[in-house]
C-alpha cells in the first residue's frame, strides 16, 4: 500500500470517530438551543471551560503518540506495554487536576466577567462533567495506543456506536418523556458521563480479548513509578498539552469574552464555533495519521520515508481545508437555521460562519504540523509561539478591539462577535507559517536525535 493511501486510509478511519464525538457536542447544542437560549448560553460557557481544561490534559497523553510509534517501527513490542503501562501514573495525576478544576470553576467565571445568573447551572453541569473526567482520559490512552499502532478502526467503532447512545439520551434526559420529567441542559451533560463510561469498559474488553494486543504485553503487573522515563514522558507531555490548552483556549475563551454581549451574540457564537471544531476534525485526523507514520518510519530509522509522510499529510491537509471552506461559506445560511428558531440568532450566525470558513483555512495547516513536531520532540518553541500569538494576537488582540479599541492605531472599540474572529484567523495564518518552516527544517534527514524510551 503507497505511503498516500496509508495515510488517508488511517486519517480516514480517525476523522469518522472523531466526527462522531463531535456530534456529541453538535447534538446536544441543538438540543439547548431547542430548549431555550439561556440553556445553549450556560452549554456555551460549560463547555468552553471544561474543553480547555480537558484538551490540555488530553494533550499530555496525546503527546505520546509518538513514542509508542517509534517503539512499534523499532520493533520493540514488549516495551510498548511497559510504556502504557508507566502513562497511567500520568493519566492519574492528570484526573486529579481535571477534576479539581472542574468541580470549581468560579475563577474562570470571575476572571470572565459572566453574568452571576449564568453561574448557577454553569457550575452544576461542570461537576457532572469530572466525573466524567476520568474515563474519558482513560479512554483516550487507548485510542492514543490504537493510534500509534495503526490500529484505529477499533476506536472508531466504539465512538460511532457511542453516538447511538448519546443522541437518544441527551435528549430524553434534557426535555423528560414516559413520565419522566426532565433535567434540563444537565441532562446533556450526565449523557455525556454514561457514554464516556460504556466506551471506557468496551476499550478495556477489546485490550483483554482482541489476539492484536497480545504482543505488546499490555496486562503485566504494573511496575513501580519509573521516574527516569516519567520525566522524559512529562518533558514531551506537558509542552505538548499546554500548546494544545493555549491553542483550544485562544478559541474557547471567546465564548466568555463574548458572554457580555448578551444570550443571543453567545448563542450565534455557539453555533459558529460549534461548525468550527467539526471542520478541524479533518486536520486533526490527518495529524494523528501522519504523525503516526512519521514516527514510524522514524523509529525504523528511514529518516527520508518520515519526511516524505510529513510532507503528504501537510499537503492532504490543505486540499481538504479548500473543499471545507467552501462548503460552509456556500451553506452557511442553511446551517444556521438547522442550529436555532430564533431569528436574531440564525442571522448572526450567517454572519461568523462566514468568518469561520476563513478561520479554518489558517487553522489547518498548524494543526497537522503541531503534530508532526512532536515527532521531532520540538514541543517548547511551539508552545512560545502559541501563546505569543493565539493568545496575544488573537484572543487578547480581540478583547481590545471588542471593548476599549485601538487610540494610538485610530482603530475605534466595536463590541462584536466578529473582531475576535478576524483577530484569531489573522494569528492562526502566521502560526502556520512559522509552523511549517519548522516541520520542513526538522525533517530535514541529516538531523538525528535519540529515540525516547
Amino acid at each position: 500500500m503507497s505511503e498516500l493511501r496509508t495515510i488517508a486510509r488511517h486519517a480516514g478511519t480517525v476523522l469518522v470517530g472523531q466526527l462522531a464525538v463531535m456530534s456529541f457536542g453538535i447534538a446536544d447544542t441543538l438540543i439547548a438551543g431547542r430548549y431555550s437560549p439561556q440553556a445553549l448560553a450556560v452549554l456555551s460557557l460549560a463547555s468552553s471551560i471544561y474543553i480547555s481544561i480537558y484538551v490540555a490534559l488530553n494533550g499530555l497523553l496525546q503527546a505520546l503518540l509518538p513514542v509508542w510509534a517509534e517503539l512499534h517501527g523499532a520493533g520493540r513490542q514488549a516495551e510498548v506495554g511497559r510504556s502504557v503501562r508507566q502513562a497511567l501514573y500520568i493519566a492519574a495525576g492528570a484526573a486529579v487536576i481535571g477534576i479539581s478544576g472542574l468541580w470549581f470553576p468560579d475563577l474562570w467565571l470571575s476572571a470572565t466577567e459572566v453574568p452571576p445568573d449564568l453561574w448557577p447551572d454553569v457550575r452544576a453541569y461542570l461537576r457532572i462533567l469530572a466525573l466524567a473526567l476520568v474515563p474519558s482520559l482513560l479512554f483516550r490512552m487507548y485510542s492514543t495506543l490504537n493510534q500509534s499502532l495503526g490500529h484505529p478502526r477499533l476506536v472508531t467503532w466504539l465512538q460511532a456506536g457511542a453516538l447511538l447512545v448519546k443522541v437518544p439520551l441527551s435528549f430524553v434526559l434534557t426535555f423528560g418523556g414516559a413520565g419522566f420529567a426532565g433535567m434540563g441542559v444537565v441532562g446533556c451533560a450526565w449523557a455525556t458521563l454514561t457514554v464516556n463510561t460504556l466506551m471506557l469498559l468496551a476499550g478495556l474488553w477489546l485490550l483483554r480479548t482482541q489476539d492484536i494486543y497480545q504482543a505488546y504485553r499490555l496486562w503485566q503487573r504494573p511496575e513501580k513509578p519509573d521516574w527516569p522515563v516519567i520525566r522524559r514522558f512529562l518533558a514531551l507531555g506537558v509542552p505538548a498539552g499546554l500548546s494544545i490548552m493555549v491553542e483550544v483556549t485562544s478559541f474557547t475563551l471567546m465564548a466568555l469574552f463574548i458572554a457580555r454581549l448578551g444570550a443571543v451574540a453567545l448563542a450565534s457564537h455557539q453555533i459558529a464555533a460549534s461548525l468550527a471544531a467539526v471542520l478541524y476534525m479533518v486536520p486533526l485526523a490527518l495529524g494523528i495519521a501522519s504523525s503516526a507514520r512519521t514516527g514510524y518510519w522514524l523509529g525504523a530509522g528511514q529518516a527520508h520515508k518520515a519526511r516524505r509522510a510529513a510532507g503528504m499529510g501537510i499537503g492532504l491537509a490543505i486540499g481538504a481545508a479548500l473543499l471545507g471552506a467552501m462548503l460552509l461559506f456556500m451553506g452557511r445560511e442553511v446551517l444556521a437555521n438547522a442550529f436555532s428558531t430564533d431569528p436574531r440568532v440564525v442571522q448572526a450566525a450567517s454572519v461568523w460562519l462566514a468568518w469561520v470558513a476563513l478561520y479554518h483555512l489558517a487553522d489547518a495547516v498548524q494543526a497537522v504540523c503541531a503534530y508532526l513536531l512532536r515527532c521531532y520532540r520540538i514541543t517548547m518553541l511551539p508552545l512560545v509561539v502559541y501563546t505569543a500569538l493565539l493568545w496575544g494576537v488573537g484572543l487578547y488582540g480581540g478583547y481590545r478591539l471588542a471593548y476599549q479599541g485601538l487610540d494610538w492605531a485610530g482603530w475605534p472599540m466595536r463590541a462584536s462577535v466578529d473582531t475576535f474572529w478576524i483577530t484569531s484567523t489573522a494569528a492562526l495564518a502566521l502560526v502556520s507559517v512559522l509552523f511549517a518552516a519548522m516541520v520542513w527544517h526538522a525533517s530535514r534527514p541529516r538531523q538525528t536525535r535519540a529515540s525516547t524510551a
